[in-house]
């Protein structure tokens, strides 16, 4: 429940950014031949584990981290036009909360330019989740 209100969280504040794609990290960047082929720049979700802690009850809070991989091409911009979009994403990111979730914050940020004329931007968030129910 928390992690597909964040991931729709996530969706929504990029609605009308360059961003043509949304969708789940599964390495995409890594099978790029093996692919059907996704428009780019796209933006994939990774969500990493979570620790819980319990409150009272039955219910948790936990702590996590999600990381948003910006996907651009070389060729539209070269790292200009990627490092503005990624900056653009930060901004529309940092801050998202919801009923589930809330303080999306940056820790890090790393590039990754080994896949030819594809540039990978990975921010990594800390994430507060809430759970009911044990």
């Amino acid at each position: 429940m928390m992690r597909e209100e964040l991931f729709e969280a996530i969706k929504t504040a990029m609605a009308d950014t360059e961003v043509k794609h949304i969708d789940l990290w599964n390495h995409n960047v890594e099978f790029l031949e093996q692919e059907d082929a996704w428009p780019l720049p796209a933006l994939f979700v990774e969500f990493g584990g979570i620790s819980w802690e319990p409150v009272s009850g039955l219910h948790l809070r936990g702590t996590g981290e999600v990381r948003l991989h910006l996907v651009t091409n070389w060729s539209d911009g070269g790292y200009e036009s990627a490092f503005a979009l990624c900056s653009e994403v930060s901004v529309r990111a940092c801050g998202l909360s919801g009923k589930w979730f809330d303080h999306l914050r940056l820790l890090r940020t790393e590039t990754n330019h080994n896949h030819e004329e594809i540039l990978e931007n990975i921010d990594t968030y800390s994430v507060r989740y809430l759970r009911y129910g044990g």
